[in-house]
Order: C-alpha cells, then sequence, then structure tokens
C-alpha cells in the first residue's frame, strides 16, 4: 500500500478541511484521509452498547426480566483469556433498563473446586419464584476431569433472595445417565411455566448418538420428574442454549447449532406445545421449511431471550477473531474465538409466525449526536447528485468522512428493477488495498441474501466459511438501511425483516462507501449519528 507521509506544516494547513474526518483527540494525528494506515484503531477496554466487561468477554448470556426490579439482569459465562485451568467460566452479569446501557453486577456464582462438579461453569437459566420469593438459577456443572465413576456435566442449582448473594445447592443434581441420556453431554438447562402451570425444564443432551432435548417437570422447582424427550433433534444436530416462549398465539423454540458447518441461532415454531414438539418428528423437517428459520448470522451466537411484558428481546455474543483478523469469520483453521460481546435485538413476529430481528429503541436513542456527512472521493464515472441524494450506476461508489467509535449509518436505496445489488463497505480509503463489504446480493427474484466480503486490489472476494443471511425483496425495491457500529462490532438492519450482525476490526477513525454493483440505486436520507 502507498503510504504518504507530510510534513506539520502541511499537517497544519490541512486541518480545518479536515475537521470532519476527525475529531479533537486525534486532531494532532491527522494525516490525508486517502488513506487507511494511519490510525491503528483499537477497541476500547470496556464497552457499554454491545457490551464487553473492562477485562476478559461475555460467553453464552442468560438473559431475565426481574419482576420485582423491572428491569433486565443478565448473566453471562465470564470469558477471562486465559482462563483458569481447570476452573473458569464464573457466571457474571449485567442489568439494564433498556438495552443499551448496562451495569456490570460482578461475579454472581463462582466456580467451584478443580475437583468439584462444578469447576467450571456453563449456561443455564434463571426463574423467579414467588412461592418463596427466591431467584433460582439452573447452570451446568463441567467436571475438570472425569472417570468412569463421575459424570462430565450435570445440572446444578444456586437460589438467591436479592440477585447479589447466590447460595449453591449442595444436594441438588440431575444426572443425564439417571434417564438413559449421555453422563458427559447433559447441559444448558432452561426453565420456563407452561400452560399448565407448572415449571418446565429443557436440556441439551444425548440419548445414544442422537441429540435430544431431554423435559423435565416440577411444582416447585427443588423436586423434577423426568417427562420424557421435548424434542429430537434432526440428523447430527445438537441444539445448544434453548429457549422456549409463548409469543402471540405461537409457541417458540430458539437454540443455537452447534454443528461447526452452521453455528447459528435458529428457531421452531409451533401454534401449540405440542406442535412445537413434533417440528422434528422422524427427521421429518425440511431446513428451514414452515416451522423453522434463522435468526442473524454467525457473527451471533447463544442467543436466548427476555420479555419485559411489551417487547421480547435476544441477547447473545459476537464472537472476536483470532490476531482481530477481519476474515476469520468460520472456516477452519480460521474459526472465530469463543465469547466475545454482548449484542441484542428486538424480536418482531409477523402474522405468519415467522421472526426476524429489530432495532432496540434504547440504542437507537442513544446515538444522539448528529455529525456531518462528507463525500470525500468518489468513482470516476457513475455518480450523479440528485434531489436530497445520489444516484449510482454501474460499478461506482462514494466514500465518506472517517467515523467514530460509536456510529449510526441511516439510508435509504431504491434500487431500479429486482436484481440490483448494493453494499457497504469499512476501512476503507482511495489506495486502500482492501476492506470490508456487507454486500446485498439477489439470490433470485424475490429473495436477497447479505454476503461479507474482503473487497479491494488484495482482497479475496467472498470470505470462505462466512455465510450470509436470506430475506424477502421489498416489493416496492425500497430498503430502509440502519447500521450501528460500536467499536469493532458492526450490526445492520433492513426494514424490519433482515438482521446481519458482524466484527469488523478498525472502522473507527477511516472512511466508509456506499457501493453499487453494475445497476441503479438511489441513495437519499442519509445521516450518521454518534454519542
Amino acid at each position: 500500500m502507498r503510504t504518504m507521509i507530510y510534513s506539520l506544516a502541511l499537517i497544519a494547513s490541512l486541518s480545518v478541511s479536515l475537521t470532519s474526518c476527525s475529531d479533537d483527540k486525534t486532531m494532532i494525528e491527522e494525516k490525508d484521509w486517502n488513506t487507511t494506515t494511519y490510525f491503528k484503531s483499537t477497541d476500547e477496554m470496556g464497552q457499554a452498547t454491545f457490551y464487553k466487561p473492562t477485562v476478559g468477554f461475555v460467553g453464552d448470556p442468560m438473559p431475565f426480566f426481574d419482576p420485582k426490579t423491572k428491569n433486565f439482569k443478565v448473566m453471562y459465562l465470564q470469558d477471562f483469556r486465559p482462563n483458569q485451568a481447570g476452573t473458569y467460566h464464573p457466571i457474571w452479569a449485567v442489568e439494564a433498563s433498556d438495552g443499551a446501557n448496562y451495569q456490570s453486577l460482578g461475579e454472581l456464582i463462582h466456580c467451584g473446586g478443580i475437583d468439584e462438579q462444578d469447576a467450571a461453569l456453563g449456561t443455564g437459566s434463571t426463574v423467579y419464584n414467588d412461592a418463596d420469593g427466591l431467584y433460582y438459577t439452573f447452570y451446568t456443572g463441567h467436571r475438570y476431569q472425569t472417570n468412569s465413576t463421575n459424570n462430565g456435566e450435570m445440572v446444578m442449582m444456586a437460589t438467591s433472595s436479592d440477585f447479589r448473594t447466590w447460595t449453591k445447592n449442595r444436594v441438588f443434581r440431575l444426572k443425564g445417565d439417571d434417564y438413559g441420556y449421555s453422563k458427559n453431554d447433559f447441559r444448558d438447562p432452561f426453565v420456563f411455566k407452561g400452560d399448565d402451570n407448572k415449571w418446565h425444564m429443557l436440556v441439551s443432551t444425548l440419548k445414544g448418538s442422537k441429540g435430544h432435548l431431554a423435559e423435565f417437570t416440577s411444582d416447585d422447582l427443588k423436586t423434577w420428574t423426568h417427562a420424557g424427550t421435548f424434542m429430537t433433534m434432526m440428523w447430527d444436530r445438537f441444539y445448544e442454549c434453548p429457549d422456549v416462549f409463548k409469543m402471540g398465539d405461537w409457541w417458540y423454540l430458539v437454540y443455537s447449532e452447534k454443528h461447526s458447518a452452521i453455528r447459528r441461532v435458529q428457531y421452531f415454531k409451533g401454534k401449540t406445545l405440542n406442535e412445537l414438539k413434533a417440528c422434528t418428528q422422524n427427521d421429518a423437517g425440511l431446513w428451514p421449511d414452515g416451522h423453522e428459520g434463522f435468526l442473524d448470522s454467525r457473527g451471533f451466537y447463544a442467543g436466548k431471550t427476555a420479555s419485559d411484558g411489551q417487547n421480547r428481546y435476544i441477547w447473545g455474543w459476537c464472537p472476536t477473531r483470532p490476531g482481530k483478523d477481519n476474515a476469520a469469520v468460520g472456516a477452519a483453521p480460521n474459526e472465530p474465538e469463543w465469547a466475545g460481546n454482548l449484542v441484542v435485538h428486538r424480536l418482531i413476529q409477523h402474522a405468519d409466525g415467522s421472526l426476524t430481528l429489530g432495532e432496540v429503541k434504547g440504542i437507537s436513542d442513544k446515538y444522539g449526536k448528529k455529525q456531518e456527512v462528507k463525500v470525500m472521493a468518489k468513482s470516476d464515472n457513475g455518480v450523479e447528485n440528485v434531489t436530497d441524494g445520489y444516484k449510482l450506476s454501474g460499478d461506482s461508489y462514494l466514500l465518506f468522512n472517517r467515523l467514530g467509535y460509536h456510529n449510526k449509518i441511516s439510508f435509504t436505496i431504491t434500487t431500479s428493477n429486482n436484481w440490483d445489488k448494493f453494499g457497504v463497505s469499512f476501512v476503507r480509503g482511495t489506495d486502500s488495498e482492501k476492506y470490508y463489504s456487507m454486500i446485498v446480493n439477489p439470490e433470485n427474484d424475490q429473495t436477497r441474501k447479505v454476503n461479507f466480503e474482503e473487497e479491494g486490489t488484495t482482497g479475496h472476494g467472498f470470505i470462505a466459511g462466512i455465510d450470509g443471511y436470506n430475506f424477502a425483496r421489498p416489493s416496492d425495491n425500497i430498503y430502509h438501511v440502519t447500521i450501528y457500529t460500536d467499536n469493532s462490532i458492526a450490526v445492520m438492519y433492513i426494514n424490519d425483516v433482515c438482521c446481519y450482525t458482524n466484527r469488523i476490526y478498525g472502522i473507527q477513525k477511516n472512511c466508509w462507501s456506499i457501493n453499487n454493483y453494475g445497476g441503479n440505486v438511489t441513495i437519499t436520507d442519509l445521516t450518521v449519528s454518534q454519542y
């Protein structure tokens, strides 16, 4: 890449014209906006919107709406990197009222000793019991070393009267082999109340080589009765982090597919619990069919939900990437790392019961500082100014001024036909040898697919191992696009039918672009806001 070095005198002469590309803290180091090599952007230590603790990262979340304090509590597995050998992933928590501003509650449930069943902790769920005024958290205990006489995983329990101080139940143990399930794969307990007013618990497990969601019921949360298999898992899939809830007239099972070729959050739906359970009978499900769908991309995992009675939200984690390599997205050996940032979306239910993900109002409201949007460069051909925006034709682009650490980018794209293709690129300058794009591709006449690609002279295009997200083409060919960035997290929403979470290192203090790929698109209502 060409590197441009300017004298201090030249920097001073350019400072007025480059104000829109920099904030006060970085003005002294401002260089020519053409290149992306001048700012070695790194994420802030603590991130408050797409939350990351100051030390460590967020693993599997366990969201819960607290009926006493009327706010959300989100327990999660704390990932320190390096983790302590044998005893790792204690349960920490944050709380929030709006999904946008989190307060840490610190460590709530500690790991056991190296020789105890819960030397390492795994995910679970929390409920509040009106009968005794206690919070119950059911979680997974992972034994450090196993032999023929003990279990690799069990369901365990802790209680609290105030959600701050938790007491482990030293007697309660739920073991898979007592009911014909695996001794070592028996985890991720999820507890909910059914229409029968009983407590139900689902556990992800195996029976032989076949994946099962085991079901248990209880009247008091203390004594549990095996109720058989809630659902078998199709083919060789394994449904981690199950979550069952009723929304409107539909019952849903949200889960995370463990298989490395998929590794996404998905769901089943049914008008009744029995219809929901029948979705995978005899491996007859079509993938996806009318009872199954995807939520988000591989940049969002271990999603679980909670509702305040008005809206239901889903929290998951966006993985970090080894070596901060934007291309390490899922193809071996460049798989993402376990854990990362806490990301939340709002669930949107459609008339046919299908689910999509949308913006969280608290996050949107947070980005209240409107920024100047300035065209810094454009393609030699194919760019035309129109009323309230721009028209792009052929292979063309508009390059805009640098972004900050926290950005909300909104614009509307109108395509001229059903097959036009557009995208948004980050970490881009006029001399960038590679940059990273989220591209809306036509799959067919009625379906669009978001892909993540590495573009530029040294970019290798579509990144192997990444998945896209398919959504219905808007009938009027109008795409309302909103992108939130928080350090390296980038979440794109389109028309309340598409959500695509991604991680792109280097967004901060670099330019970005809107691109057209061969057709004709019109860009209007372009705004950038920060906080």
